[in-house]
């Protein structure tokens, strides 16, 4: 605050303070009550002003614009990203987390802090046996079909990146995909064998 404001509505009524909104360096504590107004800060926020009521001009970042994949909604002023990707990962340049950000570890019993969760490799179990035991042989085929139709638009690279997961879920699916876009079946079967950090890698560019 460095002024009075010059018009109510546009700088108090639609004003939006939240402590979640923190700089680097500074975390939220394990107060109960902070927690709390952390999460019905911005609730509140959405319900009064809507989901981009950070881009109110009272409300955005000077110095350190957000960098995120939301999207549309009510009240959405910029550019909305203009045509880049609304999801992560992705390799179009997107913007990625940064763990230089992360909250300072406190100590408990020994060091906490935040930290991506791993779990198994086992994504690909239930999409593989919805394609065998759930479909028929029709539901197979015109969901093959469909993706062929849809994916057929995509880059190369991106062809076969996302094939090789339809081969993981099951063979059969990402051979019927990989037929129908004419992509080397022995390449899919390489790249399905790869980790995801290593497909992502190969099919960059």
């Amino acid at each position: 605050m460095n002024r009075n404001p010059i018009n109510y509505f546009a700088e108090v009524e639609q004003s939006a303070f939240c402590p979640g909104n923190v700089v680097p360096g500074i975390a939220i504590s394990p107060d109960k009550m902070l927690q709390a107004r952390v999460l019905s800060y911005h609730d509140t926020h959405i319900h009064r002003l809507g989901p981009n009521y950070h881009l109110i001009p009272v409300n955005m970042p000077k110095n350190a614009p957000e960098n995120n994949y939301q999207r549309d909604g009510l009240m959405r002023v910029d550019q909305n990203s203009g045509g880049g990707p609304d999801y992560w990962a992705n390799s179009f340049g997107g913007p990625a987390p940064d763990p230089t950000y992360g909250e300072p570890p406190f100590e408990i019993s020994g060091q906490a802090a935040r930290a991506p969760y791993k779990f198994p490799d086992d994504d690909f179990v239930q999409p593989g046996n919805l394609y065998r035991d759930v479909m028929k042989e029709q539901d197979r085929a015109g969901l093959a079909g469909n993706i062929v139709d849809h994916l057929g638009k995509a880059q190369r690279r991106i062809q076969f990146r996302q094939t090789a997961i339809f081969y993981k879920a099951d063979p059969d699916y990402g051979r019927r995909v990989a037929e129908g876009l004419r992509l080397d079946m022995k390449e899919v079967e390489r790249s399905a064998k790869m980790s995801q950090e290593e497909r992502a890698k190969t099919t960059a560019k």
